[in-house]
């Protein structure tokens, strides 16, 4: 069970991070949007590292 909630957390920063790189190569990209997505990332790696 513990391999499998990690893999969905895997998952999910992947996504974000494929969300982060959308945003930033925009032509106006949204700092506000890019820290958000930054922090929640950190935060879903610090639950992965604690697993």
């Amino acid at each position: 069970m513990q391999s499998s909630h990690v893999e969905a957390l895997k998952a999910k920063h992947a996504g974000l991070e494929a969300k982060l790189h959308a945003e930033q190569t925009r032509p106006a990209p949204d700092i506000a949007m890019i820290q958000q997505l930054k922090k929640q990332k950190l935060k879903i790696k610090e639950e992965i590292a604690m697993a």
